[in-house]
């Protein structure tokens, strides 16, 4: 296979203090987020905030800011407004959260105003969604009950491949991936919503996959060098798969990239959280989960 590193001999175990102070200021802001997530003051979309969604279609072109502006008179000029490309006809997506009007009257209020705001145009509802407080309180349960069950069965599968020690030390490492990512989301300003939670779960099997690689190269090595202690196993294992494991995360980076610049404003938080989550996930496979394993054993041996 392509090698772009060869016979590396780097103590990586030598930076896991350092790298634990990182992970550690990484964690607490993800428990951050959550905390701003859930008492509504995080930049939320309307899948956990509730709100309203319409699909409209104009029969001439408009800037968004004159839609923005005709929106101010009943207070929803910050509105998320997105021009939907590669159609003839103007069609726009108007975003908001509900303020003044109850669940249900928001979509006839914002578009009786922007008729009477816009005269000129003929403003066609092409369709309209909306999310109510109830709804967003159960999207925030499930969403955290989702990420908590893919941690429970990380644990279970590390331990019957590996050993349970191993199973908690991945699991620790992909818990730290996602809170990661949701606090580098948060404090860049993406607004957190459903595709969100999607990059979270994939980064979590991303992390999982690479920690996995690295897990057999140790158990590979402990069988073969059975009187070398334990910091050295893992150094040498971790140096063995380091070329796979930068020729993977690049290779994953190039196409996530494609889809950052490529894909729009719509997957734009999408594809950034991925790009954040296969740098963290490598990041821990290397300097999390490997380590943990080594701080394991030196508190079970009492050293």
């Amino acid at each position: 296979m392509l090698r772009i590193l060869k016979d590396t001999k780097i103590d990586f175990l030598r930076m896991r203090k350092g790298a634990f102070i990182i992970s550690g200021i990484m964690i607490l802001g993800g428990l951050f987020s959550i905390y701003q997530i859930m008492s509504g003051k995080a930049n939320t979309g309307i899948d956990f905030s509730g709100g309203t969604m319409l699909y409209l279609r104009l029969d001439s072109e408009l800037p968004v800011s004159e839609i923005r502006r005709a929106l101010r008179p009943i207070g929803f000029e910050d509105a998320t407004i997105q021009r939907v490309r590669g159609e003839e006809s103007p069609r726009f997506m108007v975003r908001t959260r509900n303020k003044q009007f109850k669940t249900g009257e928001v979509a006839d209020n914002l578009l009786s105003t922007l008729r009477k705001e816009l005269p000129r145009s003929k403003i066609t509802l092409e369709g309209s969604e909306e999310i109510g407080p109830a709804v967003s309180r159960k999207l925030q349960r499930d969403a955290g009950r989702s990420v908590l069950i893919a941690i429970v069965f990380i644990i279970i599968y590390i331990t019957i491949r590996f050993d349970f020690k191993f199973g908690v030390a991945a699991a620790l490492a992909t818990l730290h991936d996602g809170l990661a990512v949701l606090a580098v989301t948060q404090f860049s300003g993406i607004e957190f919503n459903l595709l969100i939670i999607t990059a979270v779960l994939t980064v979590l099997g991303y992390s999982l996959t690479d920690t996995v690689v690295v897990y057999d190269r140790i158990r590979e090595n402990l069988r073969r060098y059975r009187d070398d202690d334990m910091p050295k196993i893992i150094n040498r294992s971790i140096n063995e798969v380091l070329s796979r494991t930068i020729i993977t995360s690049l290779t994953t980076m190039l196409v996530v990239v494609c889809l950052l610049v490529l894909g729009g404003a719509i997957l734009y938080g999408f594809a950034f959280a991925l790009l954040v989550g296969v740098i963290i996930g490598s990041y821990s496979s290397i300097f999390v989960a490997s380590p943990i394993i080594v701080e394991w054993e030196r508190w079970t041996s009492g050293r």
